[in-house]
C-alpha cells in the first residue's frame, strides 16, 4: 500500500504484555492517534469486560509490510526473535493477534506464495503464543478498494475485491487447518462510509477501527476467561 508514516512498534516493550498485535498499517492505526489504532482500542474493551485494566499491548507493524516483511522483522524483533525463545517458553503472551496479507495482495502477488509466507507466520504467532493455537486470532484482510483513495484512482473493485476474497479464503483455511480463530472484519470496511476514513482517505478512521474492537471483543474475551479458569 501507498507508504505514509512508517511506524515499528518493536522496542516499545511491556514485559508483562497480555496482548501481542502483528501486521502493517491497519495494526498500528496509519493516519489516526495511537490510542484509536484497534489494538488500543480492544484492550481497552477488554479492560472494561475484565474489570481491570490490562497493560497495553505489544505491538510489530510496520505501513507497508508484506508477510515476508513482518517474518523478516519478527527474527529480529527484541524479546519476540529467535534469540529468545526462551523468553518466549518462560513468558507466553496470552492473546497473539496476526492482520497481514492487504500488501502482498496489493502488490500482486501470487496467492500459493501468499499461502506460503501466511503459513510460516502462523506458526511463529502459535509459538509466540505458548504453542496454543487457541490463544491466535487471525484479522482479514480489509477491502481497500471500497475505500475514496481507491475510488478517486480508478481502481478496479470487481478484481481487487475478488482477490481479496481468494486471500481471505486462504487465511482461513490455514485457521482452520492449525486450530486457530479467524475473524472476518472486511465486511465492516465494505460498509464504511467514505467520511469515516482517515484523512488519507485509504486508512480507517477511530469509527471504523472501533467496530473492529468491538467484533474481536468476543472472541478476546473467550480466549482470556479461558485461561483465567485454566
Amino acid at each position: 500500500m501507498p507508504a505514509g508514516r512508517c511506524v515499528a512498534v518493536a522496542d516499545d516493550i511491556a514485559p508483562a504484555a497480555t496482548v501481542l498485535a502483528l501486521g502493517d498499517s491497519y495494526t498500528i492505526g496509519e493516519g489516526v492517534d495511537a490510542a484509536d489504532s484497534w489494538p488500543v482500542q480492544l484492550v481497552s474493551l477488554l479492560s472494561e469486560k475484565k474489570g481491570r485494566a490490562l497493560p497495553p499491548p505489544r505491538i510489530l507493524a510496520t505501513t507497508g509490510w508484506t508477510t515476508d516483511e513482518l517474518a523478516a522483522a519478527l527474527t529480529s524483533a527484541p524479546g519476540l526473535g529467535s534469540a529468545d525463545t526462551a523468553r518466549e517458553r518462560a513468558s507466553p503472551f496470552r492473546l497473539v493477534f496476526l492482520s497481514v496479507g492487504v500488501n502482498d495482495q496489493y502488490r500482486g502477488r501470487s496467492l500459493e506464495r501468499f499461502r506460503t509466507g501466511f503459513a510460516d507466520l502462523l506458526k511463529s504467532a502459535v509459538a509466540l503464543a505458548g504453542n496454543d493455537p487457541a490463544r491466535v486470532i487471525v484479522v482479514s484482510i480489509p477491502d481497500w478498494s471500497r475505500t475514496p483513495f481507491a475510488l478517486s484512482r480508478g481502481a478496479d473493485r470487481a478484481r481487487n475485491g475478488a482477490a481479496i476474497d481468494s486471500y481471505n479464503e486462504a487465511k482461513q483455511a490455514a485457521c482452520e487447518s492449525a486450530g486457530v480463530t479467524f475473524v472476518d472484519i472486511t465486511a465492516l470496511t465494505r460498509e464504511a462510509a467514505p467520511e469515516e476514513y482517515a484523512p488519507d482517505g485509504l486508512h480507517p478512521g477511530p469509527t471504523i477501527y472501533r467496530r473492529w474492537a468491538q467484533r474481536l471483543t468476543e472472541p478476546a474475551m473467550t480466549v482470556l476467561e479461558r485461561a483465567t479458569h485454566a
